[in-house]
């Protein structure tokens, strides 16, 4: 019994001990993803659906949640949003070449319709982020018609 008291304990310092260490948060000020909603021209519930799943893994900006202030799960959060920046940045979209942001919105499509994004963990804890069939149709066929904008710009390149 000696034996799992101290391990306990010693659990029990090292999580008040992680609460003194923060991973860096990912917030950004200004309209950060103003060029890639300009380029690409959401409807209005297509842009709902973007800032409510998508934007706090895929840009530079997130609204955090009150559990991020306790450790581990701030580094859990912190990894997830990293992988999903790998994927993704919204907020980077001006960087990428057409054929990139082409590519992009082929995955976004895939993504949505195999039911993969976004996320179960995400939208456990968030409700509003949790799409309906027609939702996730919206957002395809926005993908879709701007590829075909994409695809156009290639081709005269």
């Amino acid at each position: 019994m000696k034996l799992l008291k101290k391990i306990f304990l010693g659990l029990l310092l090292v999580l008040v001990i992680l609460q003194f260490f923060r991973p860096e948060k990912n917030t950004t000020q200004g309209n950060h993803t103003k060029l890639f909603l300009d380029e690409t021209n959401p409807p209005a519930d297509v842009k709902l659906i973007l800032e409510q799943a998508c934007y706090d893994c895929h840009s530079n900006n997130t609204v955090y949640p009150w559990y991020n202030n306790v450790a581990p799960f701030s580094f859990w959060l912190s990894d997830h949003i990293k992988d999903g920046k790998k994927h993704l940045n919204f907020s980077d979209w001006e960087s990428y070449e057409t054929k990139k942001k082409d590519h992009k919105l082929d995955e976004v499509i895939e993504t949505v319709t195999d039911d993969e994004m976004p996320l179960k963990e995400y939208t456990w804890t968030h409700s509003n982020a949790r799409l309906t069939a027609e939702q996730r149709n919206n957002v395809v066929l926005w993908a879709k018609s701007t590829r075909l904008l994409y695809q156009a710009k290639m081709l005269q390149d």
